[in-house]
């Protein structure tokens, strides 16, 4: 370990202000980056970049590389995904994404994987946007998207590929940590618990942990199935101080009220539906359960699916509390805390 560290940054960008409009600003670009980055991006059309467009576009991009081998939106504010979801187009996973929470991709940073094609470009046709961030954009697309607002950030970024590891930087008055990029997403998928993890719950097991990794801590996250094969965030639960409030104050009412909007099948009420929704839900939660009271949570809204990494000395009554409910956990080995 070297004692001094030598970091360098270039062409710097004044930005109108930082987080508040009373803080100055300025964006210093990473001399050598070898992977899609906002440093290097195009930027097409629209306004500067602001700091938090910067910030949150840090995020987006991110966990769309991820998702680099998959047709993926993700749909970022704050820095959490209010939306992301895969799809057969990118329009569908567009529209997948959108639905995850509709009233916060209302002026949201927007990452994909694919080049923007027009269909997918017109999904945005009356939705704000700040920025929408593409490996790359069809004439036809970048036309529309440049007439359906001038303030519209586009970015292009290039291909997308994995996280590659590296080490990351975070500053704090007095000092700068350093750490390893968390580029890994787990060291097994064990299933833990009586109830065996069906296999055919097991992408959509994986789609939700990467979506949990990348959610502020504590984050309890809910992906679900819309399509064979593609799924999307159906309930999220971000940034609270405790696990629990995460997922009974935030995530299982945003699973409410996403099934309220759905179209009720005949002979269904929207009680049952939304039993049944939650019966084939996956659920993410980025650290162990400290105690088994998200286990009994899960059981009472119906949820039958949970990964987490495990580790907890609580973890025996976690897994009987599963075992009692016939709730199928499985471990990863590996924590994703987000602060």
């Amino acid at each position: 370990m070297s004692p001094k560290l030598n970091l360098e940054f270039v062409d710097p960008s004044p930005l109108r202000y930082g987080e508040n409009a009373h803080q100055n600003a300025t964006f210093y670009k990473e001399a050598h980056c070898d992977e899609a980055n906002l440093g290097s991006a195009k930027q097409l059309h629209g306004k500067a970049l602001s700091f938090n467009n910067i910030v949150d576009g840090d995020a987006a991009l991110e966990m769309a590389k991820e998702f680099h081998q998959d047709t993926a939106v993700v749909i970022v504010k704050h820095m959490n995904p209010c939306g992301l979801a895969t799809g057969k187009t990118l329009k569908d996973a567009f529209e997948a994404a959108w639905e995850g929470d509709p009233v916060s991709a209302f002026g949201s940073v927007i990452a994909v994987t694919q080049n923007v094609d027009l269909e997918a470009a017109q999904f945005l046709k009356g939705r704000f946007v700040e920025i929408l961030i593409a490996p790359s954009f069809d004439p036809d697309a970048l036309e529309f998207l440049q007439n359906k607002s001038k303030d519209i950030r586009l970015l292009e970024v290039g291909k997308l590929e994995a996280p590659m590891p590296r080490k990351v930087y975070k500053h704090v008055i007095g000092g700068l940590l350093v750490q390893d990029r968390d580029a890994s997403t787990w060291e097994k998928f064990e299933c833990v618990t009586q109830a065996q993890f069906p296999p055919n719950k097991e992408a959509l097991a994986r789609f939700t942990w990467i979506v949990t990794k990348h959610t502020k801590s504590n984050a309890i996250v809910m992906g679900y199935e819309y399509e064979p094969g593609y799924f999307q965030i159906l309930g999220l639960g971000p940034g609270q101080p405790n696990r629990i409030d995460s997922n009974l104050r935030l995530c299982q009412p945003r699973v409410r009220d996403n099934v309220a909007r759905m179209p009720l099948p005949q002979g269904e009420t929207l009680e049952s539906l939304e039993k049944k929704i939650f019966s084939e839900v996956v659920m993410g939660s980025d650290a162990f359960f400290p105690f088994p009271d998200n286990i009994d949570a899960c059981a009472q809204a119906g949820v039958r699916y949970i990964v987490q990494p495990g580790g907890s000395v609580k973890d025996p009554e976690v897994i009987q509390a599963c075992d009692q409910q016939n709730i199928a956990m499985v471990f990863t080995g590996m924590r994703h805390f987000r602060h």
